[in-house]
């Protein structure tokens, strides 16, 4: 058997793992040997619950008396639990104003950024919050992660044995796939990592409004000025109306004035 021949079949073997490990098959599917001191891949061991990984996610609706001030005090808040603000945005209207802050605290803190937050406000119309263990996925992961890597170890060592140009082709090809494999499968890794260390919480805030709000003299006038406005609006585009179709209305009128006269002589 010659060099070649070694190479091609070297090569052949080794798409048949990248093929199946890139079916997804799953880690727990592979067959345990006893007494090999390993245990299935995918299955979490027992007893390792500080190891699980649980993303937290809340969401949180504020009744406040300033939405502006309470704004900044949840962003002070994320910061004193070692968190971070995501987004924010304040919309104003004229009844109030209202806005949205989502923060990112670490889950050890996530209970307490919910206690701190509720004694931010004045009620707390709604709130809920959710977990989802991740932990088969990141396990499933890292079992697809270690055999890709062992096969882009083999690849490597295929490559150097390659006599031809086409034969480095091929190589670097299946190589360059394995790779684009492993950074998916890192950073879908990476998120979940990130996204169990810390927990997302929506924050929605509204201004109270009372029974009455202030009165205002200004505001009277501005309300009464817009008032007078919409008027002579409304006016101005009735007499622009009349005088358009004149001719529709105009000849009728007249008609009829000259019977009534008549009728009263």
């Amino acid at each position: 058997m010659n060099k070649r021949l070694r190479v091609s079949i070297l090569l052949l073997l080794i798409l048949g793992l990248v093929l199946i490990s890139g079916c997804g098959a799953s880690p727990s599917e592979a067959p345990n040997v006893p007494g090999d001191g390993r245990q299935d891949e995918g299955e979490i061991p027992e007893g390792s619950t500080e190891d699980r990984k649980i993303v937290k996610e809340g969401s949180i609706s504020l009744e406040v008396e300033d939405t502006a001030e309470t704004m900044d005090e949840v962003a002070e808040m994320a910061d004193e639990l070692n968190g971070y603000v995501v987004s924010s945005y304040k919309h104003e209207y004229e009844r109030g104003v209202s806005g949205h802050i989502t923060i990112r605290v670490p889950v050890e803190k996530f209970e307490e950024a919910f206690v701190r937050l509720r004694q931010l406000a004045v009620a707390v119309p709604y709130e809920t919050t959710t977990a989802e263990d991740v932990t088969e996925e990141y396990v499933d992961l890292e079992a697809q992660l270690s055999n890709l890597q062992a096969t882009e170890a083999q690849y490597l060592v295929l490559l150097e044995k390659a006599e031809t140009v086409d034969e480095m082709l091929k190589v670097q090809k299946e190589l360059s796939n394995v790779r684009g494999q492993i950074e998916q499968i890192e950073g879908r890794m990476q998120y979940l990592e990130h996204t169990s260390e810390t927990a997302l919480i929506d924050v929605t805030l509204q201004e109270t409004q009372g029974l009455a709000g202030p009165w205002s003299a200004s505001a009277a006038l501005q309300s009464a000025v817009r008032g007078l406005t919409t008027f002579g609006r409304g006016l101005a585009t009735v007499l622009i109306w009349l005088g358009i179709f004149c001719w529709a209305w105009v000849p009728p009128l007249v008609i009829w004035l000259r019977r009534r006269r008549r009728a009263k002589t």
